[in-house]
């Protein structure tokens, strides 16, 4: 008897473990499709709610690292200042992976189709809850 309650003490937490884990995958989806909404929309401001609003936050690309969540606005409000240039945003995730406890990684496509000339390329972000909420902390795009 004890090993029956036993197994069914195991299936129980690993069954809570992958909803848990599937809970959270489906928040950082709904926060990158808020973010896609938004982008698409040439709302930065809104784009930018994703990101953690921090000094830490880290952005790196073409033009090296990028420190903060006010100087990645900036970046992005000069690189995309109207809707022809921010365009319609689409992702295709790859792949979202727990780091550890309240962290996770997407790797992933991002695909915008712009009247000034389409733009496509790649990324990777990390995620984590802080608050409460899921928020991108780092973000490596390239394209």
């Amino acid at each position: 008897m004890k090993h029956i309650y036993l197994l069914a003490l195991i299936c129980f937490s690993l069954n809570s473990f992958a909803q848990t884990e599937a809970e959270d995958k489906r928040a950082i989806r709904e926060v990158l499709d808020t973010q896609r909404i938004a982008w698409s929309n040439n709302d930065l401001e809104g784009f930018m709610q994703g990101y953690w609003k921090s000094d830490s936050l880290k952005f790196y690309g073409s033009r090296g690292v990028t420190y903060g969540w006010e100087q990645t606005l900036a970046n992005y409000k000069k690189g995309y200042p109207t809707k022809d240039h921010s365009g319609t945003l689409t992702f295709k995730l790859n792949d979202i992976s727990k780091i550890s406890e309240g962290s996770y990684w997407v790797m992933g496509e991002f695909f915008l189709k712009r009247n000034v000339g389409d733009a496509n390329g790649i990324f990777m972000i990390i995620f984590r809850k802080i608050d409460g909420e899921w928020k991108i902390v780092a973000d490596m795009s390239c394209g």
